[in-house]
């Protein structure tokens, strides 16, 4: 990996800075906002004006976090993007009445005329945080980073600096904190109505299909051209933990491969693509055909204006969505355990499969008072003494946005956050995403060390 080498001062002198902006938390309960999906902090204010953001990278989380100015016209207002698809880039401008002189191809173009906006909303590949979150730093823009936030740990490290550098917000999109589920995990466990936390067990279960098209053939599929598994999907699992527990996480080891998806899997006779005239493919699992053309699912990555079956299957023809899952140039792990230890004797074992027919992460906490167990769905709290259970649904509240609520949650405190130029008002600043961020790095470099247990020293 490279520059993934970490020196004992660099890592003290990131968390000197990172430490103090860990484990914030907004009350679940209390006032809400206009939307069932948002809880509001007594410290929320309405903006005097909209906070105004451009979008760099008009794809589906650019889409997702500018459609809260839709909803929210008075908080947001999405004035400029920067999106290389022309239908892309024209749907989006006259979504949002963007004029043409704030439309452009690169980002780079974007940062050519002096700043005009609030924010900048990076929702680009993973290969494109690091340059643009310097260089709009530099131009004095707050900043919403899509995770993860960079391709490396020094990257990572880059950037905090730079935020530091010059005083800016930067929010990274761990939505998971923001919904009305985890919110309600956090504060079950700083209630102590658990006791005290003795050990997580938490599953991320990827789903077989979702493996498929983001991590076999979709852009998140190669660890060199975006990030390990660890980071590319996990570090949302690395990030909950980290702030559900509030200490600090000591040591790592972990195991996982690529076991199912390689060359050495593929039937006898199968070709590059599931449209070469594969005759596996009608038995085929993930035939791209039946998944793309026939049942019409995951199509938003495949960039097409027009979704029929001629420009579906000259898709799947030509692009990565059509290629064999077994003959491709994929890399991350389709498995992974990652065990963890934490202040105060706080073991974790995480796993994250990709081999299951449904998602929603499934955590059980265990304490010294009572456990909890959950599925996103619904969370069971257990009084030890009295054997009282308490069953929470987030009902109603997980249906705004996506992520359970979370997308949403997260870009109302981000402008609240700008607004009030409070980065406090945020739970995933980019001080409070680092810690989690260097657990997926060092996993990972753990785990192509055959599961060495790393040690992760912060600053006291």
């Amino acid at each position: 990996m490279n520059n993934r080498n970490w020196k004992r001062r660099d890592v003290l002198k990131t968390f000197g800075v990172a430490s103090a902006g860990i484990g914030i938390a907004h009350p679940v309960i209390g006032k809400r906002t206009s939307n069932p999906e948002l809880f509001q902090d007594p410290k929320y204010k309405n903006p005097d004006r909209p906070v105004e953001c451009v979008v760099l990278g008009a794809g589906g989380r650019g889409n997702v976090y500018a459609s809260y100015a839709t909803k929210y016209p008075n908080e947001m207002k999405i004035v400029g993007v920067a999106e290389p698809i022309p239908y892309r880039r024209e749907k989006f401008s006259e979504m949002y009445k963007i004029p043409k002189e704030h439309q452009w191809v690169t980002w780079e173009h974007a940062l050519q005329i002096p700043k005009f906006a609030d924010a900048m909303i990076i929702t680009m590949p993973d290969n494109l945080h690091y340059q643009p979150a310097m260089d709009c730093l530099a131009m004095d823009y707050d900043l919403l980073l899509e995770k993860a936030i960079a391709q490396t740990w020094q990257e990572c490290k880059d950037i905090l600096d730079q935020t530091k550098k010059y005083d800016k917000i930067v929010a990274v999109c761990h939505v998971l904190r923001y919904t009305p589920y985890f919110r309600k995990m956090k504060e079950v466990a700083d209630s102590g109505r658990l006791g005290d936390i003795v050990s997580i067990q938490h599953l991320e279960p990827v789903e077989h299909i979702h493996m498929s098209h983001s991590f076999v053939r979709g852009n998140w599929r190669n660890s060199n051209e975006s990030t390990p598994m660890i980071l590319s999907k996990s570090c949302h699992d690395t990030d909950i933990l980290r702030w559900i527990i509030g200490k600090s996480c000591r040591k790592v080891s972990s195991f996982g491969s690529l076991k199912h998806f390689t060359k050495a899997n593929a039937p006898e006779g199968s070709t590059p693509r599931c449209t070469d005239g594969c005759t596996h493919e009608r038995n085929c699992i993930f035939s791209a055909i039946k998944l793309y053309k026939e049942k019409k699912e995951w199509l938003h990555h495949l960039a097409l204006e027009n979704y029929n079956d001629t420009t579906i299957l000259n898709a799947l023809k030509e692009g990565p969505y059509g290629k064999c899952v077994y003959h491709n140039d994929n890399n991350v792990v389709d498995n992974q355990v990652v065990n963890m230890e934490f202040d105060d004797q706080i073991t974790v074992a995480f796993s994250m499969e990709a081999f299951s027919h449904y998602g929603g992460r499934r955590t059980r906490i265990f304490g010294t008072k009572g456990d909890l167990v959950g599925d996103e769905n619904n969370m069971l709290i257990t009084d030890f003494l009295t054997g009282k259970q308490e069953s929470w649904e987030p009902g109603k509240a997980k249906k705004g946005s996506g992520h359970g609520g979370g997308d949403h949650g997260l870009v109302h405190d981000f402008v609240q956050a700008v607004s009030q130029q409070n980065p406090s008002l945020l739970t995933s600043t980019i001080d409070a995403s680092m810690e989690s961020h260097l657990i997926g790095f060092k996993a990972e470099e753990s785990r192509l060390n055959g599961g060495e247990v790393l040690s992760i020293k912060l600053k006291s």
